[in-house]
């Protein structure tokens, strides 16, 4: 027989606040975790670029029943209850919708996450020949630690427009049967004053060059005879001449392959995660979505690594341009005050990842404002850094709101920060969203190892996260 309580177990379980291991205490769901990731692994494999995500996110819409809502607007049909709509953005971002019962005025529910992770663009010009080798010039997208990204192996992904402009679509590294390619480094036997270097100066951005191959086209009259050779093989695969790199889209990123992670395969590990594992989670919820109360939208953007910046980042017209037109095609007298009512009631889950506390470097966390591996899907009121700077904070009643829903539903959640207050921090797509009148709040999977080669997510947050997305787009 269990022994009696003390008043001060019961006081205890009743005021203090504990964060839940998601592990323990979703054990019927484990085995849905599980599957659920290793479709999102598919997802992690097939799009390492967000053009590549865009194009398998815009597959998956079709299959499921949406529609081009720019071909509707040229039809100028109007928009029923349960329409699917899409829109894809310069092939980079994406924004898509579900048209639910109530007005559009009276708010959407929405969530978003952005398709970019840091990578290796490479260079207008980044041909080149030296000592019997010819590498590739490279600039690096985002924040890395530059000494993570030598030594591994490279694929190529990307677009080129030749000179007549057509497009033709590379990937190179990415089948068994492909060659991959590398960045060298210093063996440690030379590197002696490379190694009392800072280590934001041990690989310099200018060093990160591509080894591309090594075998010289026969022709002793011709200078840089292995470019020659490299620019021959480009030319008879893809049709491609050296001035075709000028307006051409090209990224190196980890060859790796999606893998689980650890002996009971519980984790992750991809390159990418940061943040397709959110926009993973948020697609996978609006295509389970029939007839929502509130219309439902997910919006996935491009260039947040590196400002959200431009036509297709958070802080261009795109949202608020995809909500102008939903309500053209439902409203009876559209104007612009009918766009800024709706964004004004609208609400937000901003999807993006948290930095998990390593048990390796835990004097950077502040361990009861952090995010856990399997402590289920983390919610950020505030990000920015020190001092709060560029940050989104969102309101108590709102925190309120998601609080009560996700423990009405039996999602395991906890609160976080990122880092101690003076050490830093990160901003995502949420302040941009907020910008427009829409109360936000950031959310998402926390993970290791974020902006490396190979990040680690944890399966069961994964999980937590795919169905926080859902139940809060099918919110009344």
């Amino acid at each position: 027989m269990d022994k009696e309580k003390t008043q001060g177990e019961l006081l205890n379980e009743r005021l203090v606040y504990k964060q839940k291991n998601a592990w323990e205490h979703s054990e019927k769901e484990v085995q849905k975790a599980f599957d659920l990731c290793e479709d999102y692994k598919t997802y992690l494999d097939k799009g390492k670029t967000e053009r590549e995500f865009c194009s398998v996110v815009e597959s998956q819409l079709v299959k499921s029943g949406y529609e081009n809502l720019n071909e509707l607007m040229k039809k100028g049909s109007k928009l029923k209850q349960g329409t699917k709509v899409y829109y894809i953005n310069k092939q980079k971002s994406a924004v898509f919708a579900v048209i639910g019962r109530e007005p559009l005025t009276q708010g959407i529910n929405m969530v978003g996450a952005h398709i970019d992770s840091p990578r290796l663009d490479l260079k207008p010009n980044p041909l080149y020949e030296d000592t019997g080798m010819v590498l590739l010039k490279t600039h690096y997208y985002g924040g890395i630690k530059k000494y993570q990204w030598v030594t591994i192996p490279y694929s190529l992904h990307g677009v080129v427009f030749k000179a007549d402009g057509t497009k033709v679509e590379v990937c190179i590294g990415e089948d068994d049967k492909d060659p991959v390619f590398t960045i060298t480094d210093l063996l440690p036997h030379l590197a002696q004053n490379q190694m009392q270097k800072k280590a934001t100066e041990v690989v310099e951005g200018e060093s990160l060059n591509i080894l591309l191959g090594s075998i010289p086209y026969k022709d002793d009259k011709v200078k840089d005879k292995i470019k020659l050779n490299i620019l021959k093989l480009l030319n008879e695969k893809y049709g491609m001449v050296e001035e075709d790199f000028i307006s051409a889209e090209l990224e190196a990123v980890p060859a790796f392959k999606a893998r689980d992670i650890g002996l009971d395969r519980s984790m992750v590990g991809a390159y990418g995660q940061d943040d397709r594992v959110c926009a993973f989670t948020c697609v996978k919820a609006m295509l389970e979505l029939t007839q929502p109360e509130k219309t439902a939208l997910c919006i996935l953007t491009d260039k947040e690594e590196i400002g959200s910046m431009g036509n297709t980042g958070a802080q261009s017209n795109l949202l608020k341009s995809f909500i102008s037109k939903l309500l053209y095609l439902t409203a009876d007298n559209y104007s612009d005050i009918l766009t800024n009512q709706c964004l004004e009631n609208s609400k937000m889950l901003s999807a993006d990842v948290n930095a998990a506390v390593d048990p390796t470097y835990t004097s950077v966390n502040e361990k009861s404002n952090s995010s856990y591996m399997g402590n289920g899907v983390v919610l950020q009121k505030y990000t920015g850094s020190r001092g709060k700077y560029d940050a989104s904070d969102a309101n108590a009643e709102f925190v309120s709101e998601i609080r009560n829903l996700f423990n009405k539903e039996g999602i395991i959640w906890h609160l976080s920060e990122m880092g101690k207050v003076d050490l830093g921090g990160g901003g995502t797509i949420a302040q941009h969203v907020a910008n427009l009148g829409v109360d936000v709040l950031d959310c998402g999977v926390p993970i290791l190892s974020m902006h490396s080669p190979m990040e680690i997510s944890s399966k069961i947050d994964v999980y937590m996260s795919y169905r926080a997305m859902k139940v809060f787009l099918e919110r009344k």
